[in-house]
């Protein structure tokens, strides 16, 4: 039984152990019929109209636009939005369960990004600027009615590969009252005019098997030729407003919205998305972000 009947069951005097426990059942057949109405998918999938590629290995799941969008509205009780490019789902776990997790995996054509500001980040004064900036959203979030968060720390510092343009952080989050801290881990895979996002959230017990799936997925997932990072052509492509620093701050996140990145929902329930985890954006882009400018003329 669910600890949140004993504890209604308890304070209104009922005998409502058989009632829960139907209840249950009900739960558990719904699951199992939602489940087995998603069409999983693996081997080599092709990520929008030949955008990307991902090699899918038998550890991992990857479901469709539609499949992910209704894992993320019916499955977990986000508000609807235009649906991922798709969705990455442990094999062996069903993103219904408890323990359940997915990788949600969208595009973002706000150009190239130059990685020139890469090697020189301080991770850790780049922390604490997102930190006050999260302290300093929160009253904002209480009044909207949502939990203030507190950005914990780094669950996986940043990470920039400058052989592959290929970027990944993990952040521990608190909310509210929760007992239980939230894994928001991060991949950004970067192409010739935008950047391949992938989030998974979780609990953070789970990190340990999380971070581990994820060096799995940086591995298996590439832009296809014409999109990459090399195939930029200056003075032709357009180059985005922000650097490696704007990726990780949450620049992208300020101008797509949070369905698509999915940056902080309850993952104990997975039944709400919380507005604004860390927008930062509006406090950090003058730091962080570049100077937006025209493609070069030729």
């Amino acid at each position: 039984m669910r600890p949140l009947m004993l504890a209604l069951a308890g304070l209104l005097g009922m005998s409502s152990i058989p009632a829960v426990a139907q209840e249950d059942s009900v739960d558990e057949r719904w699951m199992a019929e939602f489940e087995s109405s998603l069409t999983y998918q693996q081997g080599t999938i092709t990520l929008g109209d030949g955008l990307a590629t991902l090699h899918v290995p038998e550890t991992f799941r990857f479901l469709g636009p539609d499949d992910a969008a209704r894992v993320l509205v019916e499955g977990w009780g986000n508000p609807p939005g235009e649906p991922p490019l798709g969705m990455l789902v442990p094999a062996a776990v069903s993103p219904l369960s408890d323990e359940g997790w997915g990788v949600v995996i969208t595009y973002e054509e706000d150009g190239y990004i130059e990685d020139d500001d890469a090697a020189e980040l301080d991770y850790a004064e780049l922390l604490r600027n997102m930190q006050e900036a999260t302290r300093e959203e929160n009253p904002a979030r209480i009044e909207a009615g949502y939990p203030p968060i507190e950005l914990v720390g780094w669950a996986a510092p940043p990470h920039y590969d400058s052989t592959t343009h290929k970027l990944y952080w993990a952040k521990e989050l608190k909310f509210g009252d929760y007992a239980d801290h939230t894994l928001n881990y991060n991949i950004r895979v970067l192409g010739r005019k935008g950047v391949l996002v992938l989030n998974a959230v979780s609990a953070m017990r789970q990190l340990e098997a999380v971070e581990a799936d994820m060096q799995s997925v940086l591995g298996f997932v590439e832009f296809n030729e014409g999109h990459r990072y090399a195939d930029y052509i200056p003075g032709v492509d357009k180059v985005a407003a922000y650097g490696i620093a704007g990726l990780i701050v949450g620049k992208v996140a300020a101008k797509v919205g949070l369905l698509k990145l999915l940056l902080g929902f309850a993952i104990a329930a997975k039944k709400f998305v919380v507005a604004g985890v860390v927008g930062l954006a509006a406090v950090l882009a003058k730091a962080f972000g570049k100077k937006e400018r025209e493609p070069d003329t030729v």
